[in-house]
């Protein structure tokens, strides 16, 4: 009992217990260094981007001749949309709803899917019909740089999103260890926030 109150024995500090309760982990604290990182490196294409607008004197083809918006909304619609699905998805997993996780991811990389194949098809029409390639002119050089370094970010998404499926049906992710998908959904909802600026300022402004 004396050692109880030996002044030797060093106090137990709650401010520092309390720092360490509420750090992030690693995995956290990594994904979020990426994503701002991510943002600055977007930044730079979208004033590149904002540099070509004021081009007035670019060469044809011009936005407002190449662009078909309703297949431009409805991959942009399949996009926004699996936002809200990968966010029931983890809601799902985090209550230990495997098979309703499971669904919702599978949706979300459906949608991913789809909006993939919505800008092959765009890019398919605009290099065959209107011979738009990233050294035709300026708007072709800044257009795929933009739009193809995001499409390369929705493509590394739906890969990671297809392993994490298969951990969940290995039983590798479940409810007390959802860490991966959690970091996963970040990354996917800051790939559904740069395609709203991306798709405002190429496709509505840039008009």
């Amino acid at each position: 009992m004396s050692h109880a109150f030996d002044s030797n024995v060093p106090l137990a500090d709650p401010l520092s217990h309390a720092e360490g309760a509420s750090a992030l982990p690693p995995a956290k604290v990594g994904m979020l260094t990426f994503l701002f990182s991510e943002a600055s490196f977007f930044g730079t294409l979208i004033m590149a981007y904002v540099f070509f607008l004021k081009q007035t004197t670019a060469a044809d083809p011009k936005p407002s001749q190449v662009f078909y918006l309703p297949l431009v909304f409805a991959a942009s619609l399949c996009l926004f949309s699996s936002s809200a699905t990968i966010h029931l998805a983890e809601k799902a997993l985090r209550r230990d709803r495997r098979r309703a996780f499971l669904g919702w991811w599978g949706l979300t990389i459906v949608l991913g899917t789809l909006f993939l194949c919505g800008t092959m098809y765009e890019w398919n029409d605009l290099i065959g019909k209107w011979g738009l390639t990233i050294s035709r002119n300026l708007f072709g050089t800044t257009y795929f740089t933009l739009v193809g370094f995001h499409a390369l970010h929705v493509s590394i998404g739906v890969i990671v999103m297809c392993v994490v499926f298969g951990l969940c049906l290995a039983r590798k992710i479940s409810a007390t260890n959802h860490m991966a998908a959690e970091v996963v959904s970040w990354y996917w909802h800051f790939v559904d926030g740069v395609w709203l600026v991306v798709l405002t300022l190429v496709y509505v402004v840039g008009r």
